[in-house]
């Protein structure tokens, strides 16, 4: 791998040692995916923060580390709100440790800005060159902005904040960002509630794996396209997809579809996914709530009471810019948390089943949380938080 004059100093150890261990996890990965080159990065957003999902060993890691960000760079949701934590009932032992997580990373420069969507913090624009570690925002970056970058792991994504570059191969070339699969969403009426396209990505995530679809026969809006993403994301490895006429780069170049292989996606396919179930909480806001989700959510609560717990979560920025929206769920007796999300905190573990309207969630919930889950549409959600006698859910028809 070609790299210049700085690069070599900071392999030679003359930035410390953390740099040089830093770069040398660089130059490793541009080995094994053969890149010809480090690319400079506008920002990254570093995993492993949630000391449920690093442990001890990943704390210590992290608190021997001792440099500097040298671009923008936030962490992904810890594993509870650091203000609200007693309210979600985080134990003292696992509060203490998570603040150590968060005190590491912070004395390395990273912004304590806990979130899955970086893009609603600051500017992404089109061409920018990325190191994201979420799965969903990497998704969103590459399909809905047009940036560029690849799923990063925590220490990548890490090294790659300190170094201010990562090496260039994958999604960061042109080349790869092609589609290589058709998927026709046949829907005599077309999905609208982000569920639903949730739902969708739940069900193509587990059969394309990482390759790139091309969707036919949807036209969904920016919320719709992160909880599209954000499912392939985790029920398979999609980092980028397209949508016929949406998607920037489905405006700008042209494919010919009728070489690629082509999957339909029918109603029947997701139905299952609806199935009805009692639940003992509801989450909202995996990935974490925009500003439009979180004021739709208020209005459509406004004059309901929450009878089961309802739990909301978006990053602070996006809770403080939203304050009213915010007081109007809360006054209905939910609660609107920051910093963490149903994933990756202890406290959803106290639930037995849990309700969502996130593709993402449904895959996640049970595997990490030990809860069975039941999707919904924001309605069926809703209705399930404040109507006791109210179990039932299905897709619009």
């Amino acid at each position: 791998m070609e790299i210049d004059y700085e690069d070599e100093r900071v392999l030679a150890g003359e930035e410390g040692e953390t740099s040089q261990k830093m770069m040398e996890i660089l130059l490793a990965l541009g080995k094994v995916f053969s890149a010809r080159r480090l690319v400079p990065i506008r920002s990254a957003q570093v995993s492993g923060a949630s000391y449920k999902t690093i442990g001890p060993y990943g704390l210590e890691w992290l608190s021997s580390l001792n440099a500097r960000v040298a671009v923008p760079t936030v962490l992904n949701p810890v594993g509870m709100d650091r203000v609200r934590w007693r309210e979600m009932g985080v134990g003292e032992d696992f509060a203490r440790k998570q603040e150590e997580v968060i005190a590491a990373y912070s004395r390395l420069g990273v912004r304590m800005a806990c979130t899955c969507t970086p893009y609603y913090l600051g500017e992404t624009r089109y061409g920018d060159h990325l190191a994201w570690a979420e799965s969903s925002a990497v998704s969103y970056a590459n399909s809905v902005i047009g940036a560029r970058t690849n799923r990063e792991g925590g220490p990548g994504a890490l090294a790659a904040a300190i170094i201010g570059k990562t090496p260039c191969y994958g999604l960061h070339l042109v080349a790869n960002r092609r589609p290589d699969l058709v998927v026709e969403v046949a829907w005599e009426k077309p999905p609208s509630d982000p569920a639903e396209f949730g739902a969708i990505g739940y069900h193509v995530g587990k059969i394309v794996g990482n390759r790139v679809p091309y969707f036919l026969g949807i036209r969904p809006t920016r919320e719709q396209m992160k909880a599209l993403g954000a499912a392939m994301a985790a029920t398979g490895a999609v980092a980028l997809f397209h949508v016929e006429g949406i998607t920037p780069e489905a405006r700008i170049f042209t494919w010919d579809v009728r070489k690629m292989d082509r999957i339909t996606v029918h109603r029947d396919d997701i139905e299952p996914l609806f199935a009805d179930r009692a639940v003992d909480a509801v989450a909202i806001g995996c990935p974490h709530c925009s500003g439009a989700e979180l004021a739709a959510i208020a209005t459509a609560l406004s004059g309901r009471r929450v009878t089961r717990p309802l739990w909301v979560f978006a990053a602070r920025q996006v809770i403080e810019q939203n304050r009213e929206a915010v007081v109007v769920i809360e006054g209905c007796g939910a609660k609107v948390f920051a910093d963490t999300c149903m994933v990756v905190s202890p406290a959803t573990e106290q639930f037995g089943v849990v309700m969502v309207n996130s593709g993402k969630a449904a895959a996640y919930v049970p595997e990490l949380c030990g809860a069975a889950v039941r999707l919904g549409t924001l309605e069926d959600c809703l209705r399930a938080a404040t109507d006791p006698d109210q179990v039932g859910g299905s897709i619009s028809s």
